[in-house]
């Protein structure tokens, strides 16, 4: 599928459930509970025949997203039909690690590739502060138990925040290369008012250090399908990406749509360009072709890029009803 810009559309995010176990400040508002309903969200029927429909016209990567996707019931079980059913290969998972350590190997066995754990710092009174709860110590069994799973690469996600963890970019660095593990850097974007309140603040001049302190070259070669630009060190041992949707944002070559647990389609996160699947799919739950018309007719659709620095207020709803 390709879009009116040229772009191709090969790497959709699917949220299997808006709930999560924590409250992250730049994610989710404190004391949030309008949640979808299960009776609405799509069902592992729907969302393998989906992505079967979206591989056979395209679509190569699939990344479950949430709130927390661990809280969604028999998880593997869907991991599972995704590769072998709709002949998915590359699966990865965004999570914040607290229940991975009972998932992990499930989820290896079940075919997903790798993960991306969220770990803005290695503070226990921040994470509490930040989360909501403090549960560093569950988060560093979660990275463990990635590891111990062989689910390679497991890649940091740090969001920059300035004034709460913008001073620890130097001790996740060291926490990384002495696990082996890749740092991801990733600048907020405010979707929403309890993201819009923690504010942003630019990588540039964190990357720029890095370069120099660190001798950082760049990576030839694709390490994900995703937005990340990525440098690594002279000994190929240690890797840093870096997000950067505000300060040098990379909508040129978006190649994402996000599929959110209701059956919305996403076409861009600063923007409200949408594709309503749920009800499409139970009408006709037989007909593929009306699905592919519906995918590209929507796609159509999608914007020529975001507009979080000239309307941050555009957007009201926040990540976790978007899908990660």
């Amino acid at each position: 599928m390709t879009d009116r810009y040229g772009r191709t559309i090969e790497y959709v995010r699917i949220s299997v459930t808006d709930r999560c176990d924590l409250r992250c400040a730049y994610c989710m508002p404190k004391g949030f509970k309008d949640y979808r309903e299960p009776a609405g969200w799509l069902t592992f029927d729907e969302i393998t025949r989906l992505t079967r429909i979206l591989g056979q016209n395209g679509t190569r990567r699939i990344r479950l997203t949430g709130g927390e996707p661990l809280l969604r019931k028999n998880l593997p079980d869907l991991v599972h039909r995704i590769r072998h059913e709709a002949g998915i290969q590359d699966i990865s998972l965004s999570t914040n690690a607290v229940r991975l350590p009972r998932f992990a190997n499930d989820l290896k066995q079940a075919g997903l590739s790798r993960v991306n754990i969220s770990l803005d710092s290695l503070h226990a009174r921040k994470i509490e502060e930040i989360c909501g709860r403090n549960v560093l110590d569950q988060i560093i069994a979660g990275i463990d138990a990635a590891c111990e799973a062989d689910l390679h690469p497991v890649k940091i996600n740090m969001v920059l925040m300035p004034g709460v963890n913008d001073t620890e970019v130097d001790d996740m660095f060291r926490f990384c290369r002495d696990r082996g593990l890749m740092l991801r850097m990733i600048e907020t974007m405010p979707m929403g008012d309890t993201a819009r309140q923690t504010g942003t603040a630019s990588l540039q001049p964190v990357l720029e250090r890095l370069k120099l302190e660190h001798d950082l070259i760049p990576v030839i070669g694709e390490l994900g399908g995703g937005p990340a630009r990525y440098w690594q060190t002279q000994d190929a041992r240690t890797t840093i990406g870096v997000i950067t949707p505000i300060s040098q944002h990379f909508c040129a070559t978006c190649n994402r749509i996000r599929l959110a647990v209701d059956g919305t389609i996403y076409l861009c996160l600063g923007q409200e360009e949408r594709i309503e699947m749920r009800d499409l799919l139970r009408a006709h739950p037989e007909d593929d072709e009306v699905i592919v018309q519906a995918l590209q007719s929507g796609i159509e659709l999608k914007p020529e890029r975001h507009n979080f620095l000239e309307t941050p207020e555009k957007i009201v709803r926040f990540m976790s009803q978007t899908g990660g």
